[in-house]
């Protein structure tokens, strides 16, 4: 049996035709930038996010760098970070040339240390970024609380997060901004690049339209410049089709993980992802990721494959032999998992310049070695999951 980590075809047999009749309708109107499928999905999403505001963009990345922008935040300003993250967390800092600032992550959640940010504060630090990570949301009560006591900003990164909440509220709803991603993987994907900033802020929102279409307030008349950064109408299309559909597939990953949670419960060297159990903290579940620690006999396992590592090499990092090995043998099984992320964003060469490999993050590192992602995504049979749950048995047990 092959279980991929992430399927869409089950997805298209079930709302294909749906999503056929979206596309050719609007090929048909010859609307393909802006018009009334975007106008909807906007109005919609906002409704979703239970936010006032929420204007369409190109993709998750562009998202970051709009929220940026709007909130004058560039050259000589300091925004606190994650370094566990898709390197786009940080390069939207550095897009506007500002400096990212990574904190240490809590090592049960992966999360933002909330404890770790007040050190990391200066005078040059003009916002927060927190991601919510996996589909993992962070205390943003605590995390909002602060920032405002010390005069910041706060930017969701809810890229892996549509459909999460924290304390009944949707993630995007609770900062200044909250940054979506529709890539086609995501809990709400397009069929390509799309994103979404959401806002409660009439301002802001105006702004980030503007800098969407190059600092256009009206036409060829140019405030500032800007982007062009808008979603098209076919991906709107296609998310409106999708959007209704959001709270259902969420469930239903939920379930995935919570059955994941019962098959793997006790198996040596697994540690499992956490998960909070309160009814007003929402994990939307894009990721599930198990974490491969010490795995029994595994000395024995790689003398027996020995020369057959194929590992991602990174100096700086702990060993990553066993779960890199685990990931390898499940591939052998027809299972296919996905490491998020094997070298954290400190450590990419894109910032060596700007030595971030002396700062300590052990908890990142050592997670970047360790994670490993199953597959997850709402369509995945029960037979499929017992195959990828009996095939981590086998192998971690194996004496």
């Amino acid at each position: 049996m092959q279980v991929p980590p992430f399927s869409l075809q089950k997805q298209l047999s079930q709302i294909g035709q749906e999503l056929d009749s979206a596309v050719w309708r609007v090929i048909n109107s010859g609307h393909f930038i802006g018009g009334e499928e975007v106008k909807n999905f906007e109005k919609s999403f906002a409704e979703a996010c239970n936010v006032s505001y929420s204007i369409g963009c190109n993709s998750g990345t562009d998202a970051l760098v709009l929220a940026l922008r709007a909130l004058d935040i560039g050259p000589g300003d300091e925004v606190i970070t994650s370094s566990f993250s898709f390197f786009a967390t940080a390069e939207a800092i550095s897009n506007v040339g500002a400096k990212p600032v990574f904190v240490d992550v809590d090592p049960i959640n992966y999360l933002l240390d909330l404890r770790l940010i007040k050190q990391a504060i200066n005078s040059s630090t003009k916002a927060i970024l927190p991601v919510h990570l996996f589909g993992c949301p962070i205390d943003m009560t605590e995390l909002v609380s602060f920032a405002r006591e010390k005069g910041l900003k706060v930017i969701e990164d809810c890229a892996q997060a549509a459909g999460s909440r924290w304390g009944g509220k949707s993630v995007g709803s609770m900062g200044d901004v909250g940054c979506f991603s529709f890539f086609p993987t995501k809990n709400l994907g397009a069929a390509g690049d799309g994103g979404a900033v959401t806002t409660n802020d009439p301002e802001l929102a105006q702004r980030i339209r503007q800098l969407a279409v190059h600092g256009m307030p009206r036409r060829y008349f140019h405030t500032e410049v800007g982007y062009n950064s808008r979603l098209d109408s076919i991906q709107a299309a296609i998310l409106n089709v999708k959007l209704p559909l959001l709270p259902k597939w969420i469930r239903e990953r939920q379930q995935i993980a919570e059955q994941y949670n019962d098959l793997l419960e006790g198996l040596p060297g697994i540690e499992l992802p956490f998960s909070s159990v309160e009814n007003d903290h929402v994990h939307s579940w894009n990721q599930y990721v198990i974490r491969v620690k010490d795995i029994p006999y595994f000395d024995e396992i790689e003398e027996d494959n020995s020369g057959q590592a194929k590992e991602i090499i990174c100096s700086n990092l702990p060993n990553s032999k066993a779960r890199d090995w685990l990931k390898r043998s499940l591939e052998e099984k027809g299972v296919n998992t996905i490491i998020y992320y094997p070298i954290p964003i400190h450590l990419q060469p894109a910032y060596k310049e700007l030595e971030f490999n002396s700062i300590s993050l052990d908890n990142t590192e050592r997670l970047c070695s360790q994670v490993l992602s199953l597959p997850i995504f709402p369509e995945l049979t029960i037979e499929e999951q017992e195959h990828v749950v009996n095939s981590i048995r086998q192998l971690v047990q194996r004496k």
